[in-house]
Formats: structure tokens, sequence, C-alpha cells
């Protein structure tokens, strides 16, 4: 199983950037993929996830309506949309996965199976 989080960039705050999680060993239609982020000297935060199959999701209150999570099936690619974005969404984010079904919630994120490298995301001015 591999985990690729990518997409992570400096942005100001009220931007927009777009992660993308591929996949690989994997099918969306068996696994949860689900989004964390750890901020310098904080725990890691399971902020949003999404169901195998036909995709159910979750979002942490810290991120809800802000970010939207969806799936490619086709290029079993999970993407994290973030619009609105606050100086205190700054945290390295990483994807994670787990056979199953559901939505995982935040605390069931972080104890995901698989886990991909992270990628850095900045909100400053």
């Amino acid at each position: 199983v591999q985990l690729q989080a990518f997409g992570g960039g400096l942005v100001q705050p009220g931007g927009s950037l777009r992660l993308s999680c591929a996949a690989s060993g994997i099918s969306l239609d068996s696994y949860a993929i689900g989004w964390a982020r750890q901020a310098p000297g904080k725990s890691r935060e399971g902020v949003s996830s999404i169901s195998s199959g036909e995709g159910s999701t979750y979002y942490a209150d810290s991120v809800k309506g802000r970010f939207t999570i969806s799936k490619d099936r086709a290029k079993n690619t999970v993407y994290l949309q973030m619009n609105s974005l606050k100086p205190e969404d700054t945290a390295v984010y990483y994807c994670g996965a787990d056979i199953g079904v559901g939505a995982p919630n935040s605390v069931a994120i972080l104890g995901m199976d698989y886990w991909g490298k992270g990628t850095q995301v900045t909100v400053s001015s």
C-alpha cells in the first residue's frame, strides 16, 4: 500500500489549495481515506475522511464548511479542497487509509492502518 499526498504550498489567508492523495495497492471501493494534519508543537488532528464505496464524508468542526473531500475512483485519488484558509490551518497534511465502511471521525482517522508522507500547507501573508 502506498499513499502519496501532494499539492501543498504557501497561500495567503482566505486563499485556496487542493490536496491530492494518490493511492496504490488498494481500491477506494474497499478503503476509506482520511486526512490528518499536524502543526508545529501540536498533536495530530484528524480533519476529514471519505468512506469506501459511495463515499459518505466526515469533517472536523475546525474545517466544516471550508474543506471538501472527494474522490476519483478512476484515478484512485482522493482530494481535499481547502477554501477560506486561515493561518491556523498551517500544518503538514497526511492522508491515511483503512479498510472498511463508513467515514471515520477525528479519532478514528488517527488510527488508520496506512499513512503516506505529508505535504506542507502554509497560510501566511
